[in-house]
């Protein structure tokens, strides 16, 4: 699956259909494959907007700081406040 994945994101157009007939051979469901591609192209993506807008990449030190909330809650998006709410400040300008 990682050599499909690969292929997928450095040589997308040499891809064909024998490149997933050999996934499928050994044992991975078309449903497996699918979700792997979905995830490849989207990491691909906000990889490739990610670098062409120069986001900054944290030093280390803060995924560190990071690391225990991240592993007991995940990924967590919070809601964020809605504007209309009493105790939200507006922006000065």
């Amino acid at each position: 699956m990682l050599g499909f994945i690969e292929k997928l994101t450095l040589h997308p157009d040499e891809l064909g259909t024998e490149d997933a007939d050999a996934v499928r051979a050994t044992g991975v469901r078309d449903e497996a494959i699918v979700d792997a591609i979905h995830v490849a192209a989207l990491f691909n993506m906000i990889d490739r907007m990610a670098d062409s807008l120069q986001f900054e990449v944290p030093p280390y030190e803060s995924f560190l700081a990071r690391a225990d909330t991240m592993l007991a809650d995940g990924y967590l998006l919070y809601a964020l406040p809605d504007p209309g709410d009493p105790g939200v400040e507006e922006d000065a300008e």
